[in-house]
């Protein structure tokens, strides 16, 4: 018996076991918790697709099983935070407490938005599955890197509040924008480079290099107000260098 086709599918596991524990705590409003939850879950969706190529273990059944993992981890816990993220802000702006989901004479549609986010991501998983122009790169924003954008939001309130974040993240306008330009990205017909390296050459791999280094840089920095800057970053290095090429 071959174990090491089994290997790449135990990371999987751990995806999906991250975003299981992932969606229980952002159900109960412990976004902080529920964010480390889905940072865990990106490591190990990095490392199976690594793996599996590392031991040449790639199969079907590990494809599928990889974008079920994503949809909880990527997609739903994403679009509960954004519920609970709305689900504090009453009509348009204001603070007001969290709304009981039992209180049905309060209870605002405006929360529900946020889940926009977990249909999109989905969308996007299934079609990353029958689209073959995506072995070699990206069309749209990745879920995963889609997932670090808003679980930075929380993160940002709870260890870096100033004027600018506080205004903007507890803003129903903005996170109604933001919301749907996420869904948009990913879904967008845009390519975008993917972080897998075949060899270690600078010159193969000049555009990844650079990019991770901007992000250590950034993230030294700004700490979690990096993350938005490094996802725009990324979006914005990819148009460009596909222009360049093209």
């Amino acid at each position: 018996m071959n174990i090491n086709r089994y290997i790449p599918n135990a990371f999987t596991m751990g995806n999906l076991f991250s975003g299981m524990v992932g969606t229980y705590f952002a159900a109960n409003n412990s976004l902080e918790i529920a964010a480390y939850a889905v940072l865990a879950g990106i490591f190990f969706d990095f490392f199976d697709g690594f793996l599996a190529r590392k031991l040449n273990a790639q199969s079907e059944v590990g494809l599928q099983l990889d974008s079920l993992a994503d949809v909880v981890t990527s997609g739903v816990v994403p679009g509960i935070i954004m519920f609970q993220l709305l689900n504090n802000i009453n009509a348009w702006g204001d603070h007001t407490q969290k709304i009981a989901a039992t209180d049905w004479n309060s209870l605002s549609i405006l929360p529900f938005f946020g889940f926009a986010i977990t249909l999109a991501s989905a969308y996007r998983l299934a079609k990353f599955n029958v689209d073959e122009r995506q072995s070699e790169s990206f069309i749209g924003l990745p879920t995963p890197a889609n997932a670090l954008l808003i679980i930075s939001l929380p993160l940002i309130l709870m260890y870096q509040p100033n004027a600018l974040a506080d205004n903007l993240l507890t803003n129903a306008y903005f996170l109604l924008a933001l919301t749907i330009i996420s869904c948009i990205l990913l879904n967008a017909e845009i390519a975008l480079f993917a972080l897998k390296f075949k060899t270690w050459g600078v010159a193969a791999n000049k555009i990844r290099y650079g990019f991770l280094l901007l992000s250590v840089i950034l993230l030294f920095s700004l700490q979690f107000l990096a993350i938005p800057l490094i996802i725009l970053l990324y979006v914005l290095i990819s148009l460009l260098s596909h222009k360049s090429t093209s």
